[in-house]
């Protein structure tokens, strides 16, 4: 295998495949870099209040401040939507700070809509070669783009980072969220500016993937909204580690800009609070395998429409 590869060498590949997660460094040139960032800001100050629902960005239990159920979420997959910061707005329900400081994310369909995004995602090369090297899928299909906008000093903590962006506690995995059978979540992230220890970086349970069982889904409701449902063959596990030593052995690695992080869907991850008074902008978006290797489940959240299904990567051109 390794006699053929084309972008990855067999060393990253068997990293990857230990630890659930793997770091390129310079994967985005600084031209790239200096495009998106440009891009970013430019749909920041597009951005209007008018007609926006003031959606906050939380997934957390607590009933108050909810948005999970929103239809402006629900049917965001193939559309560019903002969502707020879960601290942005006010008890009287306006933002408290200038709205380039209060969105939390862009989402969830830039890889299609903008081209910027779509160059990066579905027309880059060097990406489909990757893919091609890593063999996660027979043949990927990509979906959920998102900009993540950890802002200085309110940035939420980032779980999950897929498909949602906050909730009180931090680690996660992707397959939850955008589950297949079998699983096949597959996350790129791009870091557009350098993170820190105090601005929000990721961090992983090296491992973690081989020893994590999916227990549920993230899925749309019959009555509506959204909520988590127990997988059938979930089984019960052995009481976990406590909280301390579990964090201990979280590993966050340096992640300058421009590297790409990919992620494996049932390694556990986590990001903190943006605690810094620098912003951490950040590009992402998933693969999944298609049928008739995998198959996409109905109840998701993020669902295709018939007007814009799930792109195959090996398909588009540019």
């Amino acid at each position: 295998m390794s006699n053929n590869l084309q972008f990855l060498t067999q060393d990253q590949i068997d990293q990857f495949h230990r630890d659930g997660y793997l770091l390129i460094p310079n994967f985005l040139s600084r031209d790239d870099i200096q495009e998106m960032m440009t891009r970013s800001k430019q749909l920041l100050e597009d951005f209007t209040l008018e007609g926006h629902p003031m959606t906050k960005f939380t997934t957390g239990d607590s009933t108050q401040d909810k948005h999970v159920g929103d239809d402006y979420f629900l049917n965001s997959g193939d559309k560019i939507r903002y969502f707020l910061e879960e601290d942005a707005v006010g008890p009287d329900g306006k933002l408290n700070r200038p709205k380039e400081l209060a969105v939390n994310k862009i989402g969830h369909a830039l890889h299609e809509l903008d081209p910027t995004f779509r160059r990066i995602t579905l027309q880059n090369e060097r990406l489909k070669a990757l893919a091609k090297d890593l063999q996660f899928h027979k043949d990927p299909e990509v979906l959920q783009s998102m900009l993540i906008f950890k802002q200085p000093e309110i940035g939420g903590k980032g779980m999950p980072r897929i498909s949602l962006g906050l909730l009180p506690l931090g680690e996660h995995n992707d397959s939850t969220f955008l589950y297949t059978n079998p699983p096949s979540a597959l996350g790129f992230w791009f870091a557009l500016e350098d993170c820190t220890p105090t601005n929000g970086a990721l961090s992983f349970l090296p491992g973690s993937h081989k020893t994590t069982q999916l227990k549920s889904r993230f899925v749309r409701l019959p009555q509506g909204g959204t909520g988590f449902e127990p997988l059938p063959n979930a089984t019960e596990e052995a009481p976990a580690s406590e909280p301390n030593e579990k964090n201990d052995k979280y590993i966050q690695p340096p992640c300058p800009a421009g590297t790409l992080v990919l992620i494996h869907g049932s390694v556990l991850h986590k990001s903190e609070k943006n605690t810094s008074s620098k912003t951490r902008y950040a590009y992402t978006f998933h693969m999944i395998e298609s049928e008739p290797y995998a198959q996409y489940d109905e109840k998701n959240w993020l669902q295709p429409t018939k007007e814009m299904p799930f792109s195959k990567l090996f398909a588009v051109h540019a």
